[in-house]
């Protein structure tokens, strides 16, 4: 049974958290100092003031001067700088399930920021205005990680999420961010193309706690021409971040003639089980026309269903269907005696009935984050 009082708070939380928590931002900050650049992590110098960069698969060698395939890093006088350190541009306070999470603290917020620029070149990004774009041309805020963390205490949330672009963009400001975070008592989670090398994948998985990962598609062709990147980089991020002992989902968006081929999905889901193990959630979600891609039709419902029921039948025990609210596919049920245990309508729970972690009817252990 719905508890209406708390389904109706929390949805009006839900929806006026963002807009106020952005002006107490920008009003609390506005006259912080201009950002100073970081110096980023992962590189080498090279001759002549060269230098390769070693964060992500593509190790773009850079000219003094010159910045990334991602706009977000720059070589200046021989070193390579982050350009987006403690310059946020989206920050926002979001239940959890936005992530998308889903069985990792429901009915919980989680502070979500992101930085500008992109690793991928996606067709069909949904935030395409800030990942598509350089930290030097955006607005921004100005947050030191302390100060990311302090106001994530402030507002209530139980995590900090990094998110609307690819964290690895932002790197050194996550992991400042994170390690502060994990002091606090603060979850730590992202969703994330999952294009990165494995060095700076491993230091950061001592403190992160969940990951989704958006699984464009399970074909190399689809990343070359829809994403201009590659697949392997991104299985091997998958596995890194199991055997690491991050809570890892996977979204995966479904589009209407590139990447919802049955034997496609088939293959991911079974890559999935064996990789991953049965208790990975996938989240199918619907693709909606945007930036490249105005002329694709959104998902049909019956596609989104039919790879729920694909992942269901390769063995994975919580397959998800995004982007349709009141959809039974959104809801969480027991694997074992199919109970309906956490139910949701896009954002927002509706009732969860979950005996800490496990199915108060036949007691089967659910896997994810349930407490902190």
């Amino acid at each position: 049974m719905v508890d209406t009082l708390k389904r109706r708070d929390f949805i009006k939380i839900a929806s006026l958290a963002p807009l106020m928590f952005s002006l107490n931002v920008r009003t609390a900050l506005s006259a912080a100092s201009e950002p100073k650049y970081q110096e980023a992590r992962y590189y080498r110098k090279r001759p002549a003031k060269t230098v390769e960069c070693v964060l992500c698969p593509r190790q773009c060698t850079l000219p003094d001067g010159e910045t990334g395939f991602c706009r977000a890093r720059r070589n200046i006088g021989g070193r390579l700088y982050s350009l987006g350190y403690g310059s946020p541009c989206a920050v926002h306070v979001d239940p959890i399930e936005k992530k998308p999470f889903f069985n990792v603290l429901p009915r919980t917020f989680s502070l979500s920021l992101a930085s500008a620029g992109c690793n991928l070149r996606c067709k069909f990004c949904q935030n395409w205005q800030i990942s598509q774009a350089s930290p030097v041309d955006v607005n921004n805020m100005k947050m030191s990680p302390d100060d990311v963390v302090n106001l994530a205490v402030q507002k209530g949330c139980k995590s900090i999420a990094y998110t609307y672009t690819e964290p690895s963009n932002f790197y050194e400001y996550m992991f400042d961010i994170a390690k502060i975070a994990r002091k606090r008592g603060i979850l730590n989670v992202s969703h994330s193309n999952g294009y990165i090398n494995q060095a700076p994948l491993k230091e950061l998985c001592k403190y992160i706690d969940a990951v989704n990962i958006d699984l464009k598609g399970f074909s190399p062709a689809f990343y070359a021409t829809m994403c201009e990147g590659e697949l392997d980089p991104v299985l091997s991020t998958i596995k890194t971040l199991k055997r690491s002992g991050v809570w890892v989902e996977i979204t995966n968006l479904i589009l209407q003639g590139y990447n919802d081929d049955e034997k496609m999905i088939t293959a991911m889901c079974a890559w999935l089980v064996k990789e991953t193990g049965p208790n990975t959630p996938v989240h199918f979600s619907r693709f909606y026309p945007m930036y490249k891609l105005t002329g694709v039709s959104p998902t049909p419902l019956k596609s989104l269903e039919r790879a729920r029921e694909i992942a269901i039948s390769s063995g994975l025990k919580f397959a998800y269907i995004g982007n349709i609210p009141g959809h039974p596919g959104e809801n969480t049920y027991c694997p074992k005696c199919r109970k309906l245990l956490i139910e949701r309508s896009g954002y927002s729970v509706l009732a969860n009935i979950m005996k800490d972690d496990k199915c108060p009817q036949c007691l089967t252990r659910i896997g994810g984050i349930w407490s902190r």
